[in-house]
């Protein structure tokens, strides 16, 4: 489809996906020169729709990019008030001292906040500056110079039958071409991936680590609601071989966010994410909260975890990636969103400086630089070792020799462990299906935990069907002759959305099933597939779940 007419449009800036580091970016080129052409594209429906974010927010770099922020009206309403730490065994708890945690895991002064809805009002404030925001514009394709330079991006292409080729309602989309293309999609992001492997940009850092993130909104009795309250916890359900840990956040309008996130390197295939979480709810530290209450949304999404040593070289020729395009979550405090808007404030002060200087196309190295002495660095450097420790000595080790690292490095400024590697990546971590033994998960009760498919309808997730599926096979006899006897095709479990399964008829051959309707765009299987054997790609614009106020 070489030979495809489009239409051209030429900005200062293009900017892929409307998150916290992308529209912090547009928000920093406008404060600097008001007279930048800038574009942000989003696939989501809305700004927002694809945001999933735990969320309490560190509001260090949202002071720096609009101090006045409170007179604005953003919508961060509830301040932390109470911060607490659980190890959790099956049917009790201990409660970890808050003055024995290291000082950064602090959360007073931070907000509990929907990203979503943050987001949405980052996007006003873009729009009053002259950001020009188009939603529902999946970004399908890079373009480059013949220099090999990034050169723009093709967005809003729709019309595509199953097999590829161009329907009747067939549009071709546009071309949106840019001195400088900053890519800031999320964690695992199609684009990302491929500049990540054209000019080799991981080629001096450790693997990329990754979580799957779930998350629910409650609607809980008053009586059970303690607005400003914060809860972190580990061990049960999953014990303490398989590292992972809860959240629960009390935000305004009885209103409860109830997370759980499993670290993706783990070993037994017949693991079920989904349902580790849903048997969470049950302890009963957590149920009574949440008895007589309603669920009113659910989401999943992939979470970095790899830190300071998995961060790829983050400036390209032509372009930057900005915010869980690099990898820029602190683990211990699950909080990222500080450290995106700072990226894409530091990147916008780069590009900033190449277009004043008549510079476009090249590799803006200030940025790179400037992520790993910044802020951002400095908050991840002195975290970066809790992933593998835990790794390496298990949650409860890990949690030890971790949060000993973090305090040594508040007082000292070096750690006695220098940087630990992470080892393998998630996918070549899963073991096979023989030497583990199977686990059998409770029936959900419909009241507290719920089956996969109901909860992924509370997603407001869509698809058209005509379209090619945006989840690729390499080869699509992997699954039924590689993945299923080696592994029980763990995809049956690892997806949080029932994507995958495996249908196995009297009489017939196994056949393997890709429902790629019920996505909700997490990227697990684009991470913890054994066999590699699956790319996400961006299906398209408009497409996917519609969250409301994650």
């Amino acid at each position: 489809m070489s030979d495809i007419q489009r239409e051209t449009m030429d900005y200062d800036v293009v900017i892929v996906g409307a998150g916290p580091s992308g529209l912090s970016a547009a928000i920093r080129l406008k404060q600097l020169n008001a007279d930048l052409e800038v574009v942000v594209l989003e696939k989501g429906s809305e700004v927002g729709a694809h945001i999933l974010s735990g969320a309490v927010l560190d509001p260090a770099a949202l002071n720096a990019l609009i101090p006045d922020w409170k007179a604005k009206g953003a919508p961060l309403n509830t301040e932390v008030k109470e911060d607490n730490f659980y190890v959790l065994g099956e049917a009790g708890q201990i409660r970890l001292p808050n003055a024995i945690m290291p000082p950064l895991m602090n959360n007073h002064g931070n907000y509990i906040v929907s990203m979503g809805n943050v987001c949405r009002w980052l996007a006003e404030q873009a729009e009053e500056l002259g950001v020009e925001i188009f939603p529902g514009m999946a970004c399908s394709e890079l373009l480059f110079h013949e220099d090999g330079a990034v050169k723009g991006v093709v967005a809003g292409e729709f019309g595509k039958n199953a097999d590829g080729s161009p329907s009747e309602a067939y549009e071709p989309g546009m071309e949106l071409n840019g001195k400088y293309v900053f890519l800031s999609e999320g964690v695992r992001g199609s684009l990302s991936k491929q500049v990540i492997a054209k000019y080799n940009l991981d080629a001096a850092c450790d693997v990329p680590k990754f979580g799957l993130g779930m998350k629910e909104i409650w609607e809980v009795k008053p009586e059970n609601h303690n607005q400003g309250e914060v809860t972190h916890s580990m061990g049960w359900p999953m014990g303490f071989k398989q590292s992972g840990g809860s959240f629960m956040y009390h935000l305004e309008n009885n209103q409860v966010y109830v997370g759980f996130i499993i670290d993706l390197n783990y070993k037994n295939p017949h693991l079920f994410p989904y349902m580790e979480f849903q048997r969470f709810k049950h302890h009963p530290r957590i149920a009574k909260v949440l008895e007589g209450g309603k669920r009113v949304a659910y989401g999943a999404r992939a979470v970095t975890k790899g830190g300071f040593q998995s961060m790829p070289q983050a400036a390209f020729p032509g372009g930057a990636m900005l915010g869980c395009s690099v990898g820029l979550v602190n683990l211990p405090r699950i909080k990222g969103n500080h450290n995106a808007m700072h990226s894409g404030m530091a990147a916008a002060e780069a590009a900033f400086a190449a277009i004043s200087a008549g510079r476009s196309g090249d590799v803006l190295e200030s940025y790179d630089a400037a992520l790993r002495s910044g802020p951002v660095g400095k908050d991840l450097k002195v975290v970066r070792n809790v992933a593998p420790l835990a790794a390496r000595f298990g949650p409860l080790g890990g949690l030890a020799l971790g949060g000993f690292d973090m305090w040594f490095q508040s007082i000292f400024k070096f750690s006695l462990f220098g940087t630990v590697k992470h080892g393998k990546t998630d996918a070549q971590s899963t073991g096979k299906a023989g030497d583990h033994a199977p686990i059998d998960y409770p029936k959900p009760d419909g009241k507290l935990s719920f089956d996969r498919l109901t909860n992924v309808s509370f997603a407001m997730t869509n698809h058209e069907e005509s379209q090619p599926p945006h989840l690729q096979l390499t080869d699509p006899d992997v699954p039924i002759l590689v993945n299923l006897p080696d592994y029980a095709e763990p995809a049956q479990r690892y997806c949080p959305a029932g994507v995958y399964e495996v249908v196995q008829e009297e009489g017939k051959e196994a056949r393997f099933v890709v429902n790629f309707q019920n996505c909700v765009h997490c990227k697990t299987c684009d991470i913890k597939d054994p066999s590699q054997n699956i790319t996400w790609v961006t299906p398209q614009g408009g497409d996917g779940p519609n969250y409301p106020n994650m």
